[in-house]
């Protein structure tokens, strides 16, 4: 009866759905209605630390986030970016699985021998179209995506606000005005709110560009700051979520959305400025948006994934300390070598924030040329300075003669320049590298952990990562970087306060925010990579186990009980999904699961083995009662565990008294059994009984009766400590469980601190009882989106700790 209600009003939710209507209107495609199947959405905040995530979480800044870790279980982990920490880089390893794709976020393209960034469509292109990226099977295959750089597989018009694609723009071009109007009109509420939240961006803008005025910033880049503030804050954001919840009402399999506010308004004011912080609230709500878009569709199971791709440095630019650019410094401290190179300022005098409007057609905005244009058709390759950020790389210095540790020495004594580093042979790819930093000349990755410093999270990691950088085709001859371990201030060779792509702490300090059931990648490693994220996403689109659940988990002397009533695995939405079953419990990671109504080679059920099915995915033993077996289709109850364990009974507990119990329930007809399995934990032997008793009250008394009896609680095989669990259909306040609470407690009125919780409808239908030796230390009843909507009854956990056998030895 459940079920039907709420898929009726589902129903009737996608008819009035905003995001239907326009995917319909504009003639988008979708993959149809494959509610079992595993949808993932991958949300990413651009340049946002591990740290200030914490201290936004801890501000009230992010109170969505703050509830998924709380209530949704999900759990915050670190993320090295690796080296170079720009977002080009993350995301080719990403999407791709190639690492160091580009060396910074603008470079020398050795095919072309030109300075590009990787906002230019065509360099953007060019690296994807390498043949490295042609090996690789692209992430985002049959998804879409918005404001990325690279297209990994989206099919032409998914890629959204990116520079190899239009997305949406020829659906919305060809739209007829009839269209447009309805567009308009059932999107309304969103374009009022959108409207006032422009007005709000441009009213802070215009504040903080006086501010930056009175602080000395140029009037006309503070200016020229406004439209793009409000075009990436407010209508990037705005655009990628409702683009993402469309994408989600047609059931695409894969979505990735990269949120730019917060890393725009970093570079600007710097990461932990208020104004930084003040637009992380907006992303928030944009991630709770699509999450809950994400839950509430009936096309595909979504998960959804939070993450940065790296964080930032609160730095001071170059100019501003030394009064010249980096190439002005560059020209006088060379200038003494056979060839004294002429080197423009070109990138270091200006962020990267200006060219983010250029994804929304602001090609009005100041471009510097970078390059310098060759004499005729002269194939020389071209001195070049590229400087966008922290990372600086010189290209093709003559040297004439003069040694390379000299002209790193004098780069460092005399431009100010932190560490410096190159390869002994530039031509060869497994040369030395060494460097120059103030403290004299170094060599890595023995002089490494100094270079880093004690407080750095990944030092040789981030070493390993700065040594293949030198040797990547793209990569200076010189790597110039405007932090090490000894600088108090870190530097960036552009005009911004907040800066990113090299090597230091925090820009290489990111975050993913997982749900508790997705594998980390290795349990004597506590962060990820992208390629790590990649590995797990493949892992989860293919339906692959969640978790095995003795992992990660050293010897503990709690032990972790679940009862829970399955219901066919088949949720309120009408979905039928095991998997959906075996993320409920993994998230839990319990010791012994005690399952009820399981469906084994049932028509109903797609013939599927449930219990098989969940013990395989979750790497426990199962054992299975079935409580009514019709010729192959059995229906029962079953325990889980991965501890040593041995079935000692199964059978089939007394029905209703004769006349009675059946008058208005088939049901009642159903036979009712229990399992009784001995699992061994610590060096105790426990007996564990799971049962589903009948719905009428006189049967329910003859079954606990039964339980209490000589077969079962009595039996003297059955000596030690005891366990009954399961569904009872009977309220705390009933005789049954009067009855049952003369023998065993009630673990909900035997926790600490604990106000006793209902599991079907609010009310307490299922119950674990205990030994009098068994000490509860905590009970749960998790009533979060996942669990409401897997079954209709909801799961009751208890952690216990069992007394220790005489002689034997205790975990640490």
């Amino acid at each position: 009866m459940l079920s039907r209600v709420g898929l009726s009003i589902r129903r009737w939710r996608r008819r009035f759905s905003r995001s239907e209507w326009i995917a319909n209107l504009l003639g988008l495609s979708s993959s149809g209605r494959q509610p079992h199947a595993p949808g993932l959405i991958l949300l990413q905040i651009d340049g946002l630390a591990y740290p200030e995530l914490l201290k936004a979480l801890a501000n009230g800044r992010m109170p969505f986030l703050k509830r998924l870790i709380r209530k949704e279980h999900y759990r915050l982990e670190h993320m090295f970016s690796g080296v170079p920490s720009t977002t080009p880089a993350v995301q080719a390893e990403l999407f791709y699985g190639v690492r160091q794709a580009v060396p910074a976020f603008g470079f020398l393209v050795h095919e072309t021998q030109k300075l590009g960034r990787m906002y230019d469509p065509e360099v953007a292109a060019l690296v994807e179209n390498r043949a490295i990226f042609h090996q690789r099977d692209p992430l985002l295959r049959g998804g879409s995506c918005y404001l990325s750089l690279f297209r990994a597989g989206t099919k032409t018009g998914e890629a959204h606000f990116c520079p190899a694609d239009q997305g949406w723009g020829p659906a919305l071009r060809s739209a007829g005005p009839l269209t447009i109007c309805i567009l308009l009109l059932t999107n309304l509420w969103s374009l009022i709110r959108t409207g006032a939240l422009i007005v709000v961006e441009l009213l802070l803008s215009l504040v903080d560009c006086v501010r930056g005025v009175m602080q000395g910033q140029d009037f006309l880049k503070e200016l020229m700051f406004i439209p793009t503030r409000v075009g990436v804050t407010i209508l990037s954001r705005e655009f990628c979520t409702m683009g993402a919840k469309v994408d989600i009402s047609r059931g695409l399999p894969i979505i990735y959305v990269n949120l730019l506010g917060y890393d725009e308004q970093s570079h600007r004011r710097g990461p932990r400025s208020a104004f930084a912080h003040w637009v992380l609230k907006g992303i928030d709500d944009a991630v709770a948006r699509i999450w809950r878009a994400a839950h509430a569709s009936d096309r595909r199971h979504y998960d959804v994934w939070i993450f940065s791709d790296h964080g930032q440095e609160q730095t001071k630019p170059y100019e501003e300390i030394y009064g010249r650019s980096l190439g002005d410094a560059l020209s006088e401290t060379l200038s003494e070598l056979p060839q004294p190179p002429e080197i423009e300022p070109g990138q270091s005098r200006r962020g990267v924030q200006l060219e983010r409007a250029r994804l929304f057609g602001s090609e009005w905005m100041d471009k510097k040329e970078v390059e310098q244009p060759t004499e005729g058709n002269s194939t020389k390759t071209p001195l070049a300075l590229t400087a966008l950020g922290p990372l600086a790389m010189l290209y093709n210095l003559e040297l004439g003669g003069v040694e390379r540790a000299e002209v790193a020495r004098k780069i460092v004594e005399q431009a100010h320049v932190p560490l410096v580093l190159y390869r002994v042979d530039p031509t060869a790819a497994s040369s030395a590298v060494h460097g120059w930093w103030k403290h004299g000349p170094v060599r890595l990755p023995e002089d490494g952990r100094k270079l880093m410093g004690d407080e750095h999270p990944y030092p040789e990691q981030t070493i390993a990562d700065m040594i293949s950088l030198c040797s990547h085709p793209d990569a200076g001859d010189f790597m110039m970087y405007g932090w090490c371990a000894t600088e108090e201030q870190p530097l960036t060779f552009a005009m911004e306060n907040g800066s990113h792509g090299a090597a230091g702490p925090r820009e290489t300090h990111a975050f993913a925010l997982m749900p508790e059931d997705i594998q980390p990648p290795d349990p004597q490693i506590d962060y990820w990579r992208p390629q790590d994220l990649r590995n797990a996403a493949r892992s989860y689109l293919r339906g692959a186990r969640p978790m095995k659940l003795d992992e990660h988990r050293a010897p503990q002397k709690t032990l972790r009980v679940m009862t829970y009533n399955v219901h066919s695995c088949q949720g309120i939405d009408g979905t039928l999904s095991p998997q959906r079953i075996a993320r409920v419990i993994a998230r839990y990671r319990p010791d012994v699961v005690a399952l009820q109504e399981l469906d084994v080679k049932r028509k109903r059920s797609g013939g599927l083995d449930q219990a098989e099915r969940l013990a395989r995915l979750l790497s426990m033993d199962v054992h299975f009662q079935p409580a009514i077996h019709l010729n192959e289709e059995r229906y029962g109850d079953a325990i889980l565990t991965h501890l040593p364990a041995k079935l000692i009974k199964k059978g089939i507990l007394p029905g209703p008294p004769k006349g009675k119990g059946r008058l208005f329930n088939p049901a009642a007809d159903e036979s009712r059994g229990a399992i009784w399995v001995e699992i061994e934990h610590n060096g105790c032997k426990i007996q564990v009984i799971n049962t589903h008793l009948g719905l009428s009250r006189a049967e329910r008394l003859r079954q606990v009766d039964a339980l209490l009896g000589p077969e079962w609680l009595s039996n003297p095989r059955c000596k030690g400590e005891r366990i009954l669990l399961g569904d009872f259909n009977a309220l705390p306040t009933s005789a049954e469980c009067k009855r049952l609470c003369g023998y065993l407690r009630d673990a909900q009125e035997q926790a600490p601190r604990h106000t006793p919780k209902g599991t079907f409808l609010k009310v307490r239908i299922d119950h674990i009882f205990l030994s009098a030796g068994i000490a509860v230390k905590k009970v749960r009843v998790p009533r979060t989106v996942l669990t409401r909507r897997a079954s209709d009854h909801l799961p009751l956990i208890v952690d216990i700790e069992v007394p220790f056998r005489s002689g034997s030895s205790q975990p640490p």
